[in-house]
């Protein structure tokens, strides 16, 4: 299973960066994230519970972060496993600094197996993709909420991860993004276009059935006028 991707944040990266080395904001965000916390330099184990599709599983999860170049980039490692099956992958994600703007861009690849795999490649893609959306804007919340605390001398404000029915929405709009895509619409479009010229088509055969039937029984009607006058 490989994800990629990127995200903008409206932050300079220096305020960008020691958030995505914070367990305690990365355990706020995290759909699903039970407990979050560093076992040693560069190391982080946690659990997490999500839902996909018919299978449900609690996950004990490392993360090892490498070739950590800051305020730039990281590598991590990652491997987590449960009743459910395991998770192992590896990643890299990087910053850029783009008018004003942070770009957080990354990529990675995982293997996945046990009951969780049975759930098909593309209901796991999809999953996938909605826990680093869901994460990367919850991160967003926090990080703008640390900026207007800072502004208004005031604490900062916690950002709830989102529940599994949040999660489960964000998985099922996920899929219907993947069903409308630029081939999608096009489908749609050809669907659209082919259904409403059917109805044209109906409506000028019907119409031209209806004026045939008025005209037969217009003249059937003059005719009878004109023989009951002569009678």
């Amino acid at each position: 299973m490989k994800v990629e991707g990127s995200h903008t944040f409206d932050a300079p990266r220096d305020i960008v960066w020691p958030t995505l080395l914070d367990p305690v904001v990365l355990a706020k965000i995290m759909p699903g994230c039970e407990k979050l916390e560093q076992t040693g330099d560069n190391e982080f184990e946690g659990i997490i519970k999500i839902k996909v599709g018919p299978v449900q599983g609690t996950f004990n999860g490392k993360v090892t972060l490498a070739n950590i170049d800051a305020p730039n980039s990281y590598d991590m490692q990652v491997s987590g496993k449960g009743p459910a099956g395991f998770v192992n992958g590896a990643g890299k994600l990087w910053l850029e600094s783009e008018n004003g703007h942070t770009v957080l861009h990354y990529q990675g690849d995982a293997d996945v197996g046990g009951k969780i795999a049975s759930v098909g490649q593309r209901l796991m893609d999809t999953s996938a993709r909605a826990v680093i959306r869901q994460s990367l804007e919850g991160l967003s919340h926090q990080i703008a909420a640390r900026q207007q605390a800072e502004e208004d001398h005031t604490p900062v404000p916690e950002v709830a991860a989102p529940t599994q029915t949040e999660f489960a929405l964000g998985v099922a709009q996920e899929m219907l993004r993947d069903f409308t895509t630029q081939e999608d619409n096009r489908t749609l479009l050809y669907v659209v276009l082919g259904a409403v010229g059917g109805m044209l088509v109906v409506r000028l055969l019907v119409g031209w059935v209806t004026n045939r039937l008025a005209r037969k029984i217009a003249r059937r009607v003059v005719a009878e006028l004109k023989r009951q006058k002569q009678l």
